[in-house]
């Protein structure tokens, strides 16, 4: 019932992207292509409408990105574009043909065209919470990419890129975090690429992220980070939405970030049964709405509230690394 309900929430938001606005767009269809296709036995087929989009805006041909500076920041023009389309296209055929397509293929080619010169992926410009946030969080979306596409790391022989993917590597060991989140996402980089974070960084990460849950069972996406450090570049209008939220000063739990949570515990192999997760999963029952979403408010701006259909996407896959999902039939 109310699983199933959050993802026809997904799938309409989806479909409705890509008819009104036909973008790539990090915080709807880029996470519905992230995550969807995993739950295809749960809820049937993903939206070929969706992916269609996102191979549509793969360019062409793989060709040199210049590399810009705004604000004594350098970067490339539409990093996260070409880092959520990758991520999208790779998850999708990692569900649904077990290879890597050709127009996946040159999707990644592309995102490492926009990789900076120390190895990270640069979001510039307007922060928004969270897809687009920390250099580190892109990064590891860069690396999850990568690791999805069928066959695609290990089938590597381009010197250039192999280099580039060395590169990448290298900047996630090692890149100072930036705040709380970026320590926590040590969990998720661990998931995907095992061999880049220590135990002891694992378990300084799993001490933070327990000691960050609230007494009601949730935990909130304000405590990870000042409110002026998301990001080297924060707007005025942003930083007054969120000092002038009526919380401001004690944030409460929100469905994004205890979602989001109780994936990191999960892809850090604790068990469902542990408390932590069993109050977390408590606390997301009780919050779902009747449409079957998980409403936030969003966090860079007052009108739409995109971060609710992220907590939506989040939670379901808190509920499919749980063993929940598996409950769910698809008639």
């Amino acid at each position: 019932g109310s699983l199933k309900r959050a993802a026809k929430y997904l799938e309409d938001g989806a479909v409705s992207w890509v008819r009104e606005k036909s973008c790539v767009n990090c915080h709807t269809t880029g996470t519905y292509l992230a995550e969807r296709s995993a739950w295809t036995k749960q809820f049937g087929q993903p939206s070929a409408e969706v992916h269609a989009d996102f191979v549509g805006s793969v360019p062409k041909q793989v060709a040199q990105v210049k590399e810009s500076e705004g604000g004594g920041h350098r970067h490339y023009p539409d990093t996260f574009y070409s880092v959520w389309r990758s991520l999208g296209l790779a998850e999708w055929d990692k569900h649904r043909s077990a290879q890597t397509t050709e127009p996946t293929d040159r999707s990644l080619r592309d995102l490492f065209e926009h990789q900076s010169a120390n190895g990270s992926f640069v979001s510039h410009g307007e922060v928004e919470i969270p897809h687009i946030t920390t250099d580190f969080e892109l990064t590891l979306q860069a690396a999850r990419a990568i690791t999805a596409a069928p066959g695609w790391l290990a089938g590597l022989n381009d010197e250039a890129l192999l280099a580039r993917v060395a590169k990448l590597k290298g900047w996630l060991r090692t890149a100072p975090p930036k705040n709380d989140f970026d320590r926590v996402l040590k969990l998720q980089l661990a998931h995907y690429l095992p061999e880049l974070v220590s135990q002891s960084e694992r378990d300084a990460a799993l001490t933070l992220l327990s000691s960050l849950q609230h007494a009601d069972g949730g935990w909130s996406t304000r405590d990870f980070s000042p409110v002026d450090d998301w990001h080297f570049e924060m707007s005025p209008a942003v930083l007054n939405l969120i000092k002038n939220l009526p919380d401001a000063a004690k944030p409460e739990s929100d469905a994004y970030m205890t979602a989001f949570a109780t994936v990191l515990l999960r892809q850090s192999k604790v068990p469902v049964a542990d408390v932590r997760i069993q109050r977390s999963l408590a606390w997301l029952r009780r919050e779902q709405r009747e449409s079957g979403r998980w409403w936030m408010h969003s966090l860079y701006r007052g009108n739409y509230h995109y971060i609710t259909y992220m907590a939506t996407a989040q939670a379901l896959k808190a509920f499919d690394l749980c063993g929940e999902l598996s409950v769910v039939s698809t008639d």
